[in-house]
């Protein structure tokens, strides 16, 4: 067959496209039931009509983009168009690593502030450090760029070098660097430490990467070596990543069980995931914590944890991602699609997947199942039984008691190993439902929180503070409180900033305020994120929910292991 010869370069990206899509015709016959050959002529005749007619010339890479885009939204919220320039973030993402100076970055009044300096990294080994500001990059000033733009500008090839310009607040210095640029571990899990007075580990992990496995061991025998006998896995804000990651992270803690399996169109989109045993942390015993942005990678873990009865889950109902993607480079421009192939289902059977009918209330998340503060699996059961036998005797379906499904309505009741009841019909309800508590804070609390009054009044005292504890956070920890002068010189700080002081607010919210963002700023610049984390336990409810759990956690898991 020969391809006819065109001399408009724009015919020839149409004929491109109609020569692309009739193979995929012969490759794909069956498809559809609609006639493809018809669908492929339609859009080509309506992309030839846009070139020709429209009243200004068209970016025809951007009318393709778009059709991509609009085409995969017919399908589900998950398969998606990735740009050239976004597939270099997402390979950055999922390898675990990426190319730069080694600093993490916030913007603060048009500046930009140094938050934390990644250790052994480029910034650090010239004498960079949390709290600098960085106003020149290669003498050219960045004071009033945006937070996306400036990335590009640090970030470069290993073994370049940038010129940064920066004022130390804590000095009044003005200082220059040249940083020659390494690559950068991205870190899955940023904290890890066992609670003070306890044997119980925490670990914070917060994707899955190509990495996360690795991190997740050597975190393990870390903590272990100082003392950890229980753990709490903390998945919050944990919208997931490589599915054999969390494989592998399950592995760690199941021996022999199925974990997860996926079920798909084709027969090679079946696959199930189990456990080997030999796990690290095989016998630990185990909570994990969930929220609302728990998505994907880290439902799968959670669910096995919960569905093979190994420990239990605290927290609120989460995400409710239980589709599978598999990415198709685009190799004409380095850009990629990803399509959704299966639904992935936990070993008890669920899909985790909330429904997706309507998509625009699916993105506000407005149909997650949310449960009542405080209550546990058994309290929703009973009061899903009593609500639906009041409705009609009729309408609730029941099985016999061998059955491993009940269903009422729209939602689906599944069984863990040992016998225990738990939800379907969309993300992982917890075994504990513990909610954040934030929805209280008071308008003044926010309104410092936002215009960066705590980051700038954690500047002000951070030597006084340093000087004194330096090399003792433990006794930090035990003493810091904050005085009356620290209020007032807050309260002068905002007022300069034209901040409104309310003193009835302020009260309500000081406890709050003095641990959430004074300690923990400060204890952040002092020390680093893993100190500064273990500040945040006593106003964490759900951590705090979690470390009163672990008799009942190791019960489950006694159970768990006689079946």
């Amino acid at each position: 067959m020969k391809v006819p010869k065109f001399k408009s370069p724009i015919m020839k990206f149409t004929a491109g496209i109609a020569v692309g899509l009739f193979v995929a015709l012969l490759v794909f016959p069956l498809i559809s039931s609609d006639n493809i050959y018809n669908q492929i002529e339609k859009y080509n005749y309506v992309l030839s009509l846009v070139i020709k007619e429209y009243f200004e010339d068209s970016d025809v890479s951007k009318l393709t983009e778009g059709a991509i885009r609009g085409m995969l939204q017919e399908l589900d919220p998950h398969s998606t168009y990735i740009t050239p320039k976004d597939m270099k973030h997402v390979n950055e993402d999922m390898g675990g690593s990426f190319e730069g100076i080694g600093i993490q970055f916030m913007m603060l009044n048009d500046t930009l502030l140094i938050d934390a300096v990644i250790a052994d990294g480029p910034s650090e080994r010239v004498g960079m450090q949390a709290r600098d500001r960085i106003y020149a990059v290669n003498g050219s000033s960045i004071v009033g760029l945006s937070q996306d733009s400036i990335p590009k500008l640090l970030r470069g090839p290993k073994g370049t070098v940038v010129s940064l310009s920066v004022y130390r607040p804590a000095t009044k210095e003005r200082l220059e660097f040249s940083v020659t640029r390494d690559k950068i571990p991205l870190y899955s899990i940023d904290v890890y430490f066992v609670v003070e007075g306890t044997d119980i580990g925490y670990i914070r992990m917060n994707r899955f990467a190509q990495t996360t496995h690795e991190e997740l061991v050597n975190a393990g025998k870390l903590l272990r070596a100082e003392g950890m006998k229980r753990l709490i896995l903390d998945l919050r804000g944990n919208g997931g990543g490589i599915l054999e990651q969390a494989h592998a992270v399950c592995d760690e803690f199941l021996r022999g069980d199925t974990i997860v399996y996926t079920h798909g169109r084709h027969s090679d989109q079946d696959q199930i995931f189990t456990a080997r045993p030999g796990g690290s942390m095989e016998d630990i015993p185990l909570i994990v914590l969930v929220d609302g942005s728990s998505a994907s990678a880290s439902e799968i873990t959670a669910g096995a944890i919960q569905d093979l009865d190994r420990g239990l889950v605290v927290g609120v109902t989460s995400f409710g991602k239980g589709l599978v993607q598999r990415q198709y480079p685009i190799y004409s421009d380095g850009s990629s699609v990803r399509i959704t192939i299966a639904r992935f289902y936990s070993a008890s059977g669920r899909c985790i997947q909330r429904p997706f009918k309507d998509k625009e209330n699916w993105k506000l998340m407005t149909d997650r199942l949310e449960v009542e503060e405080g209550a546990n699996l058994e309290h929703v059961l009973d009061k899903i039984k009593k609500e639906d036998t009041k409705k009609s005797k009729d309408t609730t379906k029941k099985k016999d008691k061998n059955a491993k499904i009940i269903n009422m309505d729209s939602i689906e009741i599944f069984y863990t190993r040992a016998g225990r009841p738990v939800l379907g019909g969309g993300g992982i309800t917890p075994d504990y439902v513990i909610k954040y508590d934030t929805s209280k804070l008071q308008p003044l609390t926010i309104s410092l929180y936002y215009s960066g009054i705590f980051l700038a009044f954690n500047d002000q005292i951070l030597k006084e503070y340093k000087d004194k504890y330096s090399n003792d956070f433990s006794k930090f920890n035990k003493e810091f409180k904050m005085t009356d002068k620290m209020e007032k010189d807050l309260r002068k700080l905002a007022e300069s900033k034209d901040i409104v002081w309310n003193d009835e607010e302020f009260k309500k919210d000081k406890d709050y305020i003095a641990n959430r963002w004074v300690k923990y700023f400060l204890a952040r610049s002092i020390w680093n994120t893993n100190k500064a984390t273990q500040i945040m336990i006593p106003i964490d409810r759900q951590l705090n929910k979690a470390l009163e759990l672990f008799p009942l956690a190791e019960k489950i898991q006694a159970s768990g292991k006689k079946k």
